[in-house]
């Protein structure tokens, strides 16, 4: 799917994303697994925010994202911070044309936005293929308890002052599916107290650990690990909210 006018405003209202943690969780793996290779592909990178602090990391980094928008906003952010990045725009359910990474990671839930059940195994097929031998394939979903009891029929408000939000979740049409309806308010003219408006839908689904076991299964995919919220050793838990998944070729 493509963000639209919301690159704009994300790095805003992510500023309190846990980005550490998703670098502290991959260079856990990377040593756990004993990962000697630097060639990271981050799948799903947005703003660029995280591939941008793994690339300070010494990870020699691609990223790769749907959204024209973010990419541009990725990119000056590298250039900017004088940190060589390589950024384009593909679908991760197609994802191809590389030479062949160590490590590949879909983090901050990028794969719940897949519509459907082969998209996600397309994207497991086409990051299996990306993949040296022994090399590692990190990512994180919503738990289903997170999409039917923490996003389901609820709403959420923001308001700095700059940019305001109204977003409201709703039930998709798909099991363990959910719709955010965002309304975003940006200061356009600060003497005049004048705001621009724009509107977005963003849809989210997800699935049982177990479809996605077997389907990466299915894809060649050794899964080494399944844990929860962050957490190297956490099992998933009825009342989890990010179930992470740790595979190898």
């Amino acid at each position: 799917m493509s963000y639209g006018r919301f690159a704009e405003v994300y790095d805003q209202l992510m500023k309190d994303m846990p980005y550490d943690q998703w670098t502290r969780f991959l260079l856990e793996k990377q040593n756990e697994f004993n990962i000697t290779g630097r060639r990271l592909m981050d799948v799903g990178c947005g703003t660029g925010e995280w591939t941008l602090k793994i690339a300070q990391e010494g990870f020699e980094v691609t990223g790769i994202d749907l959204s024209d928008s973010m990419l541009a906003v990725a990119s000056n952010k590298a250039q900017e911070a004088g940190v060589a990045i390589e950024f384009f725009q593909q679908d991760m359910a197609e994802a191809s044309g590389f030479e062949a990474f160590d490590i590949i990671t879909i983090f901050c839930d990028s794969l719940n936005y897949l519509e459907t059940e082969d998209e996600v195994k397309s994207t497991f097929h086409h990051m299996h293929k990306l993949l040296n031998p022994g090399g590692l394939f990190l990512f994180d979903i919503h738990s289903i308890y997170k999409m039917d009891t923490l996003f389901i029929d609820q709403s959420f408000t923001y308001d700095d002052g700059e940019v305001a939000y109204i977003w409201n979740s709703f039930s998709g049409d798909h099991p363990y599916s959910v719709e955010h309806e965002l309304s975003f308010f940006v200061l356009e003219d600060e003497e005049r107290d004048s705001y621009i408006r724009f509107d977005e839908l963003h849809k989210q689904r997800t699935y049982t650990i177990q479809t996605y076991k077997a389907l990466l299964e299915e894809t060649g995919f050794t899964v080494e690990g399944i844990t929860a919220d962050f957490s190297p050793s956490l099992s998933p838990s009825d009342e989890s909210e990010r179930i992470f998944f740790t595979c190898r070729k």
